[in-house]
């Protein structure tokens, strides 16, 4: 593969079950006042919103250099001073259309609101940066934009930014540089970008390519390009974990802390574009008001109903964080007292984490993430008992634990069959089946536990420690954890990539931390760890030259899977 890999040719859209004309009946009937074509609730909805706000797409927003960003706005009608929310785009052709039902609702709550599509998309000017030092100063020149409309400074209460997908990293960068923000919603967000594209010395190549096309009608920076370009390419990682560094909201956290800027964060569990650990790792940074959702689905599918008008429980806790955090009475710098103490009635109100877990759906709500991280259990890797294929995870090391497979052959072993669709199927309680008779053994290392005598409550961030050779210079594992039923067939529990470099026939010592989970394992039901060496989500090393894998447990440091218990 070449450095200037080209872009793919069709759209390919973050957003596979958005129903576009949906959004565009609902800004047609804001500009016009003809609902005719709306559902009766959607209708009455619309005809409210109007009377409470002004509404005005077409809006032109200047940036500077002759560069405008394209925008609607919601300026509410009744007297002041009125709070005040900043939504820039998702990654995606559609703009802040996006956003044009809650956009409305939260005009109609009290708020002014300026959705603005991020440049180099759709009909704004400028080229995509990646939330880079212009998109930053975008979202700054938005604000001012939104000030000016509603009245300027004396006019206007505290400020919010919210984004979806590349809004909610350009929503939480924005919050650290400008004092006037109060407070961000963050929605299937970023915290370290360069971990996002190069785990554990891995590439997430179908990450970059699925990125690529979805901007695919955008206009990308040469910057831009190149620095995806490199990813697919394996060129210049250094250089391009410098620009992702930039980027990234965890590495400007102590801003946000010396404010004490309240963030809510909302996650999917098998997030395949923006992996969980890298924001969990930005919300644990964070010193001020926190919150975390967590949520069957992938990345932008948990929210999609809200986005739609749909009841949706990520939605309805955005708005409760705003009224909490923006809305003022008498100039009150707490905000609102009503509309805080509605927020605490709620269960779990006041709790750091909320959790949706796979697959009872059941919601869990804890103070803290520590309080909310089961206690870590481990399972040694041993060598195959008498008649059995598999090791074995067993409470206690074993001696003569020497598994080699072959790299370079795919196995049934996977993240998923497709980026983001199959996490909407997981959230039409539809997730992935795996016949785990049919991983080769040969090209895998499997070790299965016995059958569980009680259900397990997984939550938090499994590990595994475990000692490597290859017979190559570079070597790709990919790590899978499943559960599997008596039939021998698996879900996904969690995974995670780690590429070996330089260290051909070294037995090495890897820490491997799999992706953050919050999944339950019925009785009965057996874990099953599988190490294979090709996924197509990841990128191989340079030479991808086939060779051999060897697992082993030195009786010094021996090899163990630790999954925290609740």
């Amino acid at each position: 593969m070449t450095s200037k890999e080209t872009r793919p040719n069709a759209v390919v859209s973050l957003y596979p079950e958005l129903d576009e004309g949906v959004l565009a009946q609902v800004v047609q009937a804001l500009r016009t006042g003809d609902t005719s074509a709306l559902a009766p609730a959607r209708a009455a909805e619309v005809d409210a919103a109007r009377e409470a706000a002004t509404f005005r797409d077409g809006v032109r927003v200047p940036v500077g250099e002759g560069v405008e960003l394209d925008a609607a706005l919601w300026l509410h009608n009744g007297e002041g001073p009125h709070p005040l929310i900043v939504m820039p785009s998702p990654w995606a052709k559609q703009g802040w259309t996006v956003y044009a039902v809650q956009a409305m609702r939260f005009a109609r709550r009290g708020y002014h609101v300026l959705a603005y599509t991020a440049r180099g998309f759709g009909e704004s000017g400028g080229e995509v940066e990646v939330a880079g030092e212009a998109d930053i100063a975008d979202g700054i020149k938005a604000l001012d934009h939104l000030v000016s409309e509603a009245g300027g400074p004396g006019a206007i209460g505290r400020v919010g930014f919210l984004g979806d997908s590349y809004g909610s990293g350009i929503s939480q960068l924005v919050a650290a540089e400008d004092p006037r923000v109060h407070a961000v919603v963050a929605l299937s967000t970023w915290g370290d970008l360069g971990e996002a594209f190069y785990e554990n010395n891995t590439r997430h190549v179908a990450a970059v390519r699925t990125l690529l096309g979805a901007a695919a009608t955008a206009r990308l920076s040469a910057r831009t390009q190149k620095a995806f370009d490199d990813v697919l390419a394996n060129e210049n990682v250094e250089e391009t974990l410098r620009w992702a560094a930039s980027r990234s909201p965890y590495h400007r956290a102590e801003k946000l802390n010396d404010r004490q800027v309240p963030v809510l964060f909302a996650q999917a569990w098998h997030e395949t574009l923006f992996p969980g650990n890298q924001t969990l790792k930005m919300f644990n940074a964070l010193s001020g008001p926190k919150r975390l959702l967590w949520s069957i689905g992938d990345h932008s599918g948990p929210e999609m109903t809200g986005i739609l008008g749909l009841p949706n429980r990520i939605w309805q806790d955005a708005h409760r964080w705003f009224d909490r955090h923006l809305l003022e009475v008498g100039g009150d710098e707490n905000g609102d007292e009503a509309a805080a103490a509605a927020f605490d009635e709620e269960s779990g109100a006041e709790d750091q984490v909320v959790s949706e877990v796979m697959w009872g759906r059941a919601l869990e709500s804890r103070p803290t993430w520590h309080a909310a991280t089961g206690t870590p259990e481990r399972f040694y890797l041993t060598g195959p008992a008498d008649g059995a294929r598999d090791g074995g995870l067993l409470d206690k090391p074993a001696d003569g634990l020497h598994t080699t497979f072959t790299t370079g052959t795919d196995t049934p072993a996977t993240v998923a069959d497709q980026i983001l669709v199959t996490g909407y199927a997981e959230l039409a309680g539809l997730p992935k089946a795996y016949r785990t008779g049919k991983i080769d053994r040969n090209a895998a290392g499997v070790w299965t536990s016995a059958p569980l005598p009680s259900r397990h409550q997984l939550r938090g961030v499994p590990r595994l420690r475990v000692t490597v050779a290859a017979d190559t210079a570079d070597a790709l594992f990919v790590a899978y954890l499943f559960d599997v039923n008596a039939l021998g067939i698996a879900r996904i529990i969690t995974h995670a990539p780690y590429t070996l470099l330089g260290a051909a026939d070294t037995p090495t010592a890897v820490d491997l931390a799999l992706q953050v989970t919050g999944y339950d394992v019925k009785a009965g039901h057996r874990l099953m760890l599988v190490l294979d060496s090709v996924d197509p989500f990841y990128g191989g090393p340079a030479d991808e030259t086939p060779g051999t894998i060897t697992v082993t447990s030195p009786d010094e440091d021996p090899s163990y899977l630790e999954i925290p218990l609740s």
